[in-house]
């Protein structure tokens, strides 16, 4: 058991190096190809040692081998918290197709705090590719029926999201949730079912809201990235599917 969360942490540390690469450059339309991996202070390109996740980090200090600038946090932490989530994935739910759902999940929320912390951008294509693993995946673990279901649940969930968008951008005179999060929650609804997915908007609204007060007072900034919120409350209401279906019990008085 334990050479199987070792094999996952070395899965999930090597993932989140390609996630760093995917969130910070297709956002730019920028090639995950070309150019190859350099030092973006001075353009040196990284031979095959400086490109081990976390290890090439550490081994250099967290600098550039060749200008000596400091090599951002993000690289390392993206890698060590990716291979944590895989290796959690595989704790919760086991030898089951879930796990699957799970690292598919927990690879899209990355990528979308990296790209959306960045840019304010979550990426179509991540959101395409996620979906279609769901569709590919649904029939397997509930029949035909259970995917058309998903789809329905998604649509709705997907409708209630943009009416809250046109009711925000209407009352504030400007953009006040993004695309992107509208089409996340359409995965929400797909993933988590509609009453789950209710909880998904409520809880990422909750979690936004310390930083949303803190970069308003400390930095005068009005609009936040919202889609890392919600993307993580998709992750937190999935690992804890049951207790959250108890708190809505409980609050039906069921």
């Amino acid at each position: 058991m334990i050479f199987i969360y070792i094999c996952l942490f070395i899965v999930g540390i090597v993932f989140g190096s390609f996630f760093n690469v995917v969130g910070l450059r297709l956002p730019k339309n920028e090639s995950l190809i070309s150019p190859r991996s350099h030092c973006v202070n001075c353009n040196h390109i990284l031979d095959w040692y400086e490109l081990i996740p976390v290890f090439s980090y550490l081994f250099l200090k967290g600098k550039c081998r060749k200008c000596k600038q400091k090599i951002s946090i993000q690289y390392p932490l993206i890698e060590i918290i990716t291979g944590i989530l895989y290796c959690l994935s595989f704790s919760i739910f086991g030898f089951t197709i879930e796990t699957i759902l799970s690292i598919v999940l927990v690879s899209m929320v990355v990528i979308t705090i990296i790209s959306d912390c960045k840019y304010m951008v979550i990426l179509d294509e991540v959101l395409l590719f996620t979906t279609l693993i769901f569709i590919i995946v649904f029939p397997i673990t509930g029949g035909f029926s259970y995917l058309l279901h998903s789809l329905f649940r998604g649509g709705i969930l997907f409708l209630i999201m943009l009416i809250v968008k046109m009711i925000g951008d209407k009352s504030f005179k400007q953009e006040s949730l993004g695309w992107g999060d509208v089409k996340l929650t359409f995965i929400a609804g797909m993933l988590l079912g509609f009453k789950l997915g209710i909880i998904y908007i409520f809880l990422g609204a909750i979690l936004a809201l310390p930083y949303a007060i803190y970069s308003t007072i400390k930095k005068s900034e009005g609009m936040i990235p919202f889609g890392p919120f919600l993307a993580i409350s998709m992750l937190i209401i999935y690992w804890n599917s049951s207790l959250f279906y108890q708190f809505i019990n409980i609050l039906l008085g069921v």
